[in-house]
Parts: structure tokens; sequence; C-alpha cells
């Protein structure tokens, strides 16, 4: 059976460790954090637009997340998607989408030729 002082020897250490490898991962994870906040993808030579034509200019998924201020007819005519509500059964009232909801979007190729002419 080993001595009391060894144990307590032990438990020490062990503290010691894990005290070192959380002040090496608090490190590096600060680090990261820095290291991503300073890229520079995020500037453009382009004039900033407002945000209208950010959105009419983004391409639809097929998975299409609402943002603020859309409309089932907005994103139905930005997406060239004209059934959005029958793609969608989990939207129970056509009037009723708010931000972040999850939508289904199949994209008419002949609706997206007219809206490129």
């Amino acid at each position: 059976m080993p001595s009391s002082s060894n144990y307590k020897h032990y438990i020490k250490a062990s503290a010691a460790a894990a005290d070192a490898a959380s002040v090496c991962c608090a490190i590096g994870l600060i680090a990261l954090i820095i290291l991503m906040t300073s890229t520079n993808d995020a500037v453009t030579d382009e004039p900033v637009r407002g945000i209208m034509s950010q959105l009419v200019n983004r391409p639809c998924e097929e998975i299409y997340i609402v943002g603020d201020g859309e409309t089932l007819h907005s994103i139905s005519e930005k997406c060239g998607d004209p059934y959005i509500v029958e793609r969608n059964p989990h939207v129970h009232d056509p009037d009723d989408v708010f931000p972040g909801l999850v939508l289904k979007i199949v994209p008419s190729t002949s609706m997206l030729s007219i809206r490129h002419r």
C-alpha cells in the first residue's frame, strides 16, 4: 500500500499537470480567436451597397434560411420557386414567416432564365 505522502505528492503533481494543460489550451484558444478576427477576407474593393441588392444577388441553395424582412413572395421571386408552400409542409400559414425559418427551395429553370435576361 502506498504511503500517505506519496499519494499526496501524486495528487499535487496531477493537479499541476491539469493546470498546465488548461493554461496551454486557453493560450491556444486566444491565439485562434485573434487569428480568426485579424483575417482580411471580409474586406472587398466593391462599394458598399444596400442589403436588398445583396439579398437579390445571393444565390438560392436547396436549403434556404429566411432573413429579416423576407416574405414567401419575395423569396419565391428571388429564388424562382413558385411552389415554396407546397414543398414545405411545416409552413402552416404563409403569412407566418420569420427569420431563421428553414425552407426547401427548388428553383424553376424557366423563371431563372426570365429573371436573368
